[in-house]
């Protein structure tokens, strides 16, 4: 199991990767559709770390 500073610290990591490829998306325009891909995947992977900071409370099924 991680602890919550492991999470965020890898979080921050995958924030600071989107912001890398979102430059070089800015200043290479040669293949967008393949940096856009990696965007978001980045972008669920960083979806799927706040799901588990922000532990969802109850049950799912009644």
């Amino acid at each position: 199991m991680r602890t919550e500073d492991q999470i965020k610290r890898k979080y921050n990591d995958l924030a600071m990767r989107k912001q890398a490829l979102e430059l070089s998306a800015i200043e290479d325009s040669s293949s967008p559709e393949v940096l856009q891909a990696r965007i978001e995947s980045l972008e669920q992977q960083m979806t799927l770390l706040e799901w588990v900071l922000n532990a969802p409370l109850g049950r799912y099924h009644a």
